[in-house]
Parts: C-alpha cells; sequence; structure tokens
C-alpha cells in the first residue's frame, strides 16, 4: 500500500467520513503508492491514528479488535492462532477471512498476522467485501497498517513500558534524513510477559512470550515523479503455551510440553511514478515463514498423543497497478500475482493410553476372541506435505462524478492453482493374543504394521469478482449503497492426515476406513454476495461526526473449523452449506469542549445458516459460532487544562465488549455477552510522556474460545485485572 498519505495522517482518531478528493501532482509521489481510486470509495472505514494507538497501546493486529464495529479478533492459543471475525463471517485456521496489508506487504498467511510493530503512524480497517482491489480472503474487509515513516518525523523515538506477570515492552527508533531526496529509520520492539495462567500438573507457567521485531524503511526521490519505499522486517517470537482448561475442574492441567516458535522476515518494495494524469505504481514483496507449533494435543495429565507442525514458507507477490483521472472520469486498473510454497512436517506421536484407548481398544471390541497387544509405547504417525500455490489476477475499477453522484463500478479476474504432495508413513507391530475357555490368554502371532503412502491433490479456482456503488453527497455529508462479490480460497485439511493414516492402521487390523484422503482432506472456497447501505455527517463545523451501515451477506459454502466426532486426533475445515448475515454498524465522535473528546463504536450481527447438515443433525437456522452478535466501543479523553509541576495531563478511559458468541453448531454453549473496562492518566512535557493504566480493571471473567479434543470440552479464559507504567519519548531533531 505504500506510504502513508498526508490525508490520512491528518485524520480524527476513529473518524469514519471519507472525503472525496481531487488527484495531485506531488513532488513527494509517496504519497500516491496507495491502491485506492483517485476519489475516495464509498465503503465503511474506521482509521486509528498514531496517538490513538499509543494511547490504547495497540501495536498488532490482535490489539484492535471491538475498536472497529462488527470486527473481533478473540486472543487465545498462540501468535499463530490470529483468527479475525467480521459480519459473522471468520475461521479459526488456514485461510483469512480480512486481508492484511503492512507497510505495502500484503500478508496471503494468517499465521503471521499477530506481530509486533513498533511506532505505528495510522490503522486503516475498511469493512465490507475488498476483494475486488486486494482478492483472495478480503471478503469480510482489509486492514491496512502503516509504520512511521523517515519522510515524516526525523529523531529518536523510545518506549518503555511494565506491567503485571512481569509484562516488559521496549522499543527503540531512529529516523534520518540523509539528503533531501533520501530518508531512512531503523526502529526496534521487544516484549516479555511471565503469562497469567499455570499448569496444574506441572507448576510452571503458561502463556509466556518473548519476540523481537527489527525494521528498516528507506524512502528515496530520485525525481520529482518518482518515489522508491522499501521495508525490510525481521521478527522473533518464543511462546509456552497453551493455557486451554478442561471445563469440568477450570483447571489447566497437560504433562507433555507445548511451545510455539517462529522466525518471519519481509521485505515490500514501492516504486510510484506519476505522470500528467496517470500514476503507475510497482508493489513487490517477498517474505518467509519458519515456525515450529508443539503441542499435547489432548491437553490432560494422561500420555495420549501430542502434535507437531514444522513448516518452511516463501511467499512472492507481485502488484502493478495504474490509476489516474481526467475530468469526471477516475480509473484505477492492474494484475497482482503471487506464488506460495510451503513445505510442513506435522508427526503426530501416540504414548501409552492413546494406543490403548485409541487403537486397542477399538480392535479388541471389534474382535475379543483374539485380543492385541502394541508392541512398544511409542506410535509415531509421519506426514510430510508441500504444498504450493499459484495466482494471478486482473481488476479494474472506473468511477464517474456526476454533480452530487458519483457511480462506481468494476471488476476481478482471480485465478488460483494449489497442489498439495503428501506422504504418510507408520511402521510398528502388534501381537494377537487368542482367548481361551479359561479366560488365559496365548500368544497367536506377531502383526507388522507398515504403511507408507503418499499422492498429490489439486484445486483450481476461478473467480470473477464485480462490485457497483452509488454515492451522493450532500453539503454535511454522504449517503452510498454498494454491492459486491467476497471470495475465500480453498486448501487441504493437513492436519487430518494423522487421522486418515490412523484409520488406515486399523484397517490392516480388519476394521473399517471411514475416512478417504479425496474426502476429508480438501474443502473448498467460499463466496459471498454482499450489499451494503450507509452514510456520513459532520454537524457543528466537526464537533460531531457520525456514520451508519446497514449490510446483508449470502454466503455459499461457508468454511468452518469443526471437530468430527469420537476420539480423534484432528480438526477439520468443512463448507457448510449455506448461510446469511445481516446487521448493522454506528460510529460517532463527539468533540464538545476543547480537549474533550468521546467515541462510540458499535456493530450488531445476526449470522445463522441457512442450510447446514453435518449427516447427524440439521442446524438451519443456528447461529454461525465464534461470530460475536455485538462489538461496542466506547471512550473518552480529557486533556486536562491545567499542569502538574510542568507536566499536562491528560485522563482517558475505555470499554470493549463483545458477545454473545456460541461455541457450537448447536447453539448448546455461549459466552454472553461481556465488557471490560480500561483507564489511563498521561503526564506530558516536551518530548517526554509518563503513563499509568489499567486493563480489565473490574477483573471480568470471560472465555475467549473453546474446543473439543478426545471428547472432552476446554476454553481459554481472558486476560485478567492488568495494570501498568509506561515511558516514552519522542525527540524530533526536525523541529525548529
Amino acid at each position: 500500500m505504500g506510504a502513508v498519505a498526508v490525508s490520512l495522517a491528518a485524520a480524527a482518531e476513529t473518524n469514519d467520513t471519507v472525503q472525496a478528493q481531487s488527484p495531485r501532482q506531488l513532488k513527494e509521489v509517496e504519497v500516491l503508492g496507495v491502491k485506492q481510486m483517485p476519489t475516495a470509495g464509498s465503503s465503511p472505514v474506521t482509521r486509528i491514528t498514531a496517538s490513538l494507538a499509543r494511547r490504547l497501546d495497540i501495536d498488532a493486529v490482535k490489539d484492535i479488535g471491538e475498536i472497529v464495529p462488527n470486527f473481533y479478533t478473540p486472543n487465545y492459543g498462540s501468535r499463530m492462532t490470529s483468527s479475525i471475525y467480521m459480519r459473522g463471517l471468520g475461521s479459526r485456521i488456514d485461510q483469512a477471512v480480512v486481508g492484511l496489508n503492512i507497510d505495502g506487504v500484503p500478508f496471503l498467511n494468517k499465521d503471521a498476522y499477530d506481530t509486533d510493530l513498533p511506532d505505528i503512524s495510522s490503522i486503516e480497517v475498511v469493512r465490507g467485501a475488498q476483494s475486488l482491489l486486494n482478492g483472495r480472503n478480503s471478503m469480510g474487509g482489509q486492514i491496512n497498517i502503516h509504520t512511521l515513516s523517515p519522510r515524516d518525523f526525523q529523531g529518536v523515538r523510545a518506549m518503555l513500558q511494565y506491567g503485571r506477570a512481569n509484562s516488559v515492552k521496549a522499543s527503540l527508533g531512529g529516523y534520518f534524513k540523509i539528503s533531501d531526496g533520501l530518508f531512512t529509520s531503523l526502529s526496534s520492539y521487544y516484549t516479555h510477559t511471565d503469562g497469567f495462567w499455570r499448569n496444574a500438573f506441572s507448576g510452571s507457567r503458561v502463556g509466556t512470550d518473548n519476540a523481537g521485531t527489527v525494521r528498516w524503511k528507506t524512502v528515496f526521490f530520485p525525481s520529482d515523479h518518482h518515489s522508491v519505499t522499501n521495508t525490510a522486517a525481521f521478527s522473533v517470537s518464543r511462546q509456552s503455551g497453551y493455557p486451554y482448561a478442561l471445563t469440568r475442574t477450570g483447571q489447566i492441567a497437560y504433562n507433555d510440553t507445548c511451545f510455539y516458535r517462529r522466525n518471519a522476515f519481509s521485505d515490500g518494495l514501492t516504486v510510484a511514478w506519476a505522470g500528467k494524469r496517470v500514476v503507475v505504481t510497482s508493489l513487490t514483496s517477498v517474505q518467509y515463514l519458519d515456525d515450529n507449533m508443539t503441542l499435547d494435543q489432548d491437553f490432560t495429565p494422561a500420555d495420549y498423543f501430542t502434535l507437531t507442525q514444522r513448516r518452511h514458507e516463501w511467499t512472492f507477490t507481485e502488484d502493478l497497478f495504474a490509476k489516474g483521472r481526467r475530468g469526471r472520469y477516475s480509473w484505477l486498473g492492474g494484475v497482482f500475482g503471487f506464488t506460495r510454497d510451503s513445505r510442513m512436517k506435522a508427526p503426530v506421536t501416540f504414548y501409552s493410553t492413546g494406543i490403548a484407548r485409541l487403537i486397542e481398544e477399538k480392535r479388541n471390541e471389534m474382535n475379543p476372541a483374539y485380543p492385541i497387544k502394541w508392541d512398544g509405547d511409542v506410535f509415531p504417525l509421519l506426514s510430510d506435505f508441500t504444498t504450493r500455490s499459484r495466482g494471478v489476477a486482473l481488476y479494474h475499477e472506473s468511477s464517474y462524478d456526476l454533480g452530487n453522484w458519483t457511480f462506481e463500478a468494476g471488476l476481478r479476474w482471480d485465478y488460483e492453482h494449489v497442489s498439495c504432495r503428501y506422504r504418510s508413513d507408520a511402521d510398528a507391530s502388534y501381537t494377537v493374543y487368542k482367548m481361551l475357555d479359561n479366560g488365559d490368554r496365548e500368544f497367536y502371532r506377531t502383526t507388522d504394521v507398515s504403511i507408507h503412502d503418499n499422492g498429490r491433490l489439486s484445486q483450481d479456482f476461478n473467480e470473477l469478482l464485480p462490485k457497483v456503488s452509488v454515492t451522493y453527497r450532500f453539503s454535511s455529508g454522504e449517503v452510498y449503497a454498494n454491492f459486491a462479490k467476497g471470495y475465500k480460497s480453498g486448501g487441504f485439511n493437513t492436519q487430518m492426515f494423522s487421522d486418515v493414516l490412523q484409520q488406515r492402521v486399523m484397517e490392516t487390523m480388519g476394521l473399517s476406513m471411514p475416512y478417504k484422503v479425496s474426502d476429508i482432506v480438501t474443502y473448498k472456497p467460499e463466496e459471498s454476495l454482499n450489499y451494503e447501505i450507509g452514510g456520513r455527517c459532520d454537524l457543528s463545523d466537526g464537533r460531531v461526526r457520525m456514520s451508519a451501515t446497514a449490510f446483508l451477506i449470502s454466503c455459499r459454502n461457508q468454511q468452518l473449523t469443526v471437530f468430527p466426532p469420537g476420539l480423534v486426533t484432528g480438526r477439520i475445515m468443512t463448507n457448510a452449506g449455506r448461510t446469511r448475515s445481516a446487521g448493522f454498524e454506528f460510529s460517532a465522535t463527539l468533540r464538545p469542549l476543547s480537549g474533550l473528546t468521546f467515541i462510540t463504536n458499535y456493530g450488531y450481527t445476526n449470522a445463522v445458516f441457512r442450510t447446514y447438515n453435518n449427516g447427524r443433525a440439521d442446524f438451519r437456522g443456528k447461529r454461525v459460532p465464534y461470530a460475536p452478535a455485538h462489538t461496542l466501543f466506547v471512550s473518552g479523553q480529557y486533556d486536562l487544562p491545567f499542569d502538574v509541576f510542568g507536566w499536562r495531563p491528560t485522563l482517558a478511559a475505555n470499554v470493549r465488549a463483545a458477545g454473545d458468541i456460541y461455541w457450537n453448531e448447536e447453539n448448546s454453549l455461549s459466552q454472553p455477552f461481556y465488557a471490560v473496562a480500561g483507564a489511563s492518566l498521561t503526564f506530558a512535557r516536551n518530548a517526554w510522556s509518563l503513563k499509568l493504566w489499567g486493563e480489565n480493571i473490574t477483573d471480568t471473567h470471560y472465555d475467549t474460545f473453546y474446543f473439543m479434543s478426545m471428547g472432552n470440552s476446554f476454553t481459554q479464559r481472558g486476560v485478567p485485572a492488568t495494570w501498568g507504567v509506561t515511558l516514552r519519548l519522542s525527540l524530533d531533531t526536525a523541529a525548529k
């Protein structure tokens, strides 16, 4: 998305108003590297400025949940589990429903979404289907995050924070002007926490996190009509986990090691050229992901089984587009391509209890006259995958102004080919006994288990994604109506290969094989038709700003994460027939007095199944799980009109709320509507600021996650009451 536009830096903290702007030829071509129409679009937008991000300690995507209407990012598991729900759409694994760009780099894998960012300058969340310009996995919306540019600030930025559970955050950045046309910066970020929970079995802490990030940004203006921006980032994360408590006991208690480790690198290059009527931009990126998730998958003190996922992944993207305006007509068009190559090893290792319950008991129930005994206490099921994705897209959008009216229309053709080469191996043996009449057993034979399966699966996705919108502007605002098609790509359930292999083992014992690779491993794309009407208005010379949106989404093949019945080891992505999501959003910013600001953002979503029958139950009319019905953010800030020993105080408070959230398709379990409150008192003087803060100050108890494993149900509790202090330095060496 290029560098931060000047207009975004000057936007109100969560001002949803998007005003039409005329294209202009600037010497600072950097501001034109943004992929949006020369005239502003009609989609509802929530913008978070640097000041609000600092006040709310926003340094990652997971921190903006509830602030944006109908946008929910539950904080659970590890940094790998970056689940996002928008307007009733979303999923826990694999493809994202909301796209993410950070300093021009599009993240195609949501497992890398949760990364810490020093010195955020703005966050833009566009709600509704954004597939026309952003393609796959942006059917719910698009997040654009910009970090501070050395073009806009020269000097030093530093931060040090300490909070409950020995939670430490620290950042340091230097921003420099090398010459009139060359700027560079180097920033770093470090975070540590001991975690808020303990494993009752081992007594060790759960949820510890150590992470670090380094970002290097360079901005170069070789001429009055060119700009080049490059941002390279490297991050490291080491986490222990997972704080999943057994619901019937309320305790976190498991015996095997759980952790998540990640190394990630990304580099984004934006090159822009501005002619008299046309701006041409190239956005090129490369990303590398090296991570390891290892967990006690039964999450109990028993020796059932563990899962490991070790992955190496490379992603390359290229987005070449042009935009311009001639009179009343504006246009934008381009071509996008990507490659993504992932190599994963995912062994599941069975231990004594798992072997006894999942293999021996099942087999002996079927043939009690000839019971078996496994030879050994450890049984590994080995899986190795190579997944490749290739995609190309062509897109165009046109806009025509007719007085107060603006008409927009666009179309995107999106093609993707995804393939998976797999190899599954199992080598073991078991002894068969014969039951005698007196109840004793005698040796019958020893049977070897040797399974070596391999194969290749592939899918092709071809999508046409139209968008049409109409906007009417009046003196104090505008109203608009949109139609757009959204799209989320399909893929493969790699975690289910261990279950397929387990069933192949059972087949060698004369039992049935309920799973077939072709049936259980692949899932189809998710498609949606999105209808939206809304409006914005500014009153009282900008002291009151309001926006409202109503939407209806018809979704086909919605992707849901479910756990197959019985004692299985994996989770599966499935397509759940048709769903319907309807709701509305409201945002308001009120500035009644100088230095006093109130913000309210509310979203309501009613997402239900229209057709979904999993073969055991019909869920028609049931609420779609994991997506909250309500989100609410209320914030107040007051810059007190006096000094305290030369320091200017600011008092702030906020409430975030979400719910109710159903945990299963039956709607038999749910998290009721809950609210958490935060408050802060900040003292500022010259380049320094000191903030005393508290989060969840009422110590509200709520759950952020629910799942089942081995027939047991587990939850993760939300973060309890925390408090701390933050010291910041912003030394502007360019200031006069």
